[in-house]
């Protein structure tokens, strides 16, 4: 579920540990509604709980982790659960009628499991086979559903009314929900991953802190994020400007000049 967050929570973890990132967000002013954001208020009582259970617990333990693994292992875990998402990549291409993308991307997907030790090494990106990343939230959008409401749910972290029932409907293409193993070690595993990408996460933190309202960068970011996902990355450039003129990193004060 990792690159859902970032984005759509892979949409899951990667966005749960997104949400969390900075501490609540101080505007001094109020400002007006977002369209795209009619349930700011709870919202941002969401976000600020979720901040909150993020630095009592997924934070230091992600810095922890981070401290004790060397990069190496880091890549190779990222790898191997990058890896478990192809199978609804795979299937989300073939949804959104792009047979060539999902062709490579089972090759990509069948030589890193056979060569990359389960997908801990990526022998397939040195040959040429880049990764993707396709969810049922992108398929929607391609398809012409529109993303409703921008959402930020408990533990969970931003989403929309489109992409959050699909970030559901997707455990039924993750490869550990049949996993053959006991309970224990499938939680374990997504555990693993969540903490894993939550410390990819950390280093995110110092420009979040220089926001000048860390809650709206976060959902901006998200937002046009699934708009360039959905779009293949055919977003006009001033499309991706304009949500960010008002949240813009905080420039230092300029120093008073002498008389």
């Amino acid at each position: 579920m990792r690159d859902r967050l970032r984005d759509a929570a892979l949409a899951g973890c990667a966005f749960v540990a997104c949400a969390a990132l900075s501490g609540c967000a101080t505007t001094g002013a109020e400002r007006p509604k977002d369209p795209k954001d009619p349930f700011e208020n709870a919202n941002r009582a969401i976000y600020k709980f979720n901040d909150a259970v993020d630095r009592a617990t997924l934070k230091p333990i992600a810095k922890g982790y981070k401290r004790i693994t060397p990069e190496w292992f880091r890549r190779g875990v990222g790898n191997f659960f990058s890896n478990l998402q192809y199978p609804a990549t795979i299937v989300n291409q073939l949804l959104q009628g792009k047979p060539g993308a999902a062709a490579r991307d089972t090759g990509r997907l069948l030589m890193n499991t056979v060569l990359g030790l389960g997908g801990v090494l990526d022998p397939a990106t040195s040959v040429g086979l880049d990764k993707n990343d396709e969810d049922l939230g992108q398929t929607l959008g391609v398809w012409g559903v529109p993303s409703g409401p921008y959402v930020v749910m408990p533990f969970l972290g931003p989403t929309t009314v489109r992409d959050a029932p699909s970030t559901v409907a997707e455990t039924f293409l993750d490869p550990l929900t049949y996993a053959d193993v006991q309970w224990e070690v499938v939680w374990g595993l997504r555990a693993v991953d969540i903490v894993d990408s939550r410390a990819q996460l950390l280093s995110l933190e110092p420009l979040l802190e220089r926001t000048f309202d860390p809650y709206a960068f976060v959902r901006n970011a998200f937002l046009q994020r699934r708009e360039y996902q959905v779009r293949d990355g055919d977003v006009p450039e001033e499309a991706l400007e304009e949500d960010f003129e008002d949240e813009s990193i905080e420039e230092p004060e300029a120093e008073p000049q002498p008389q």
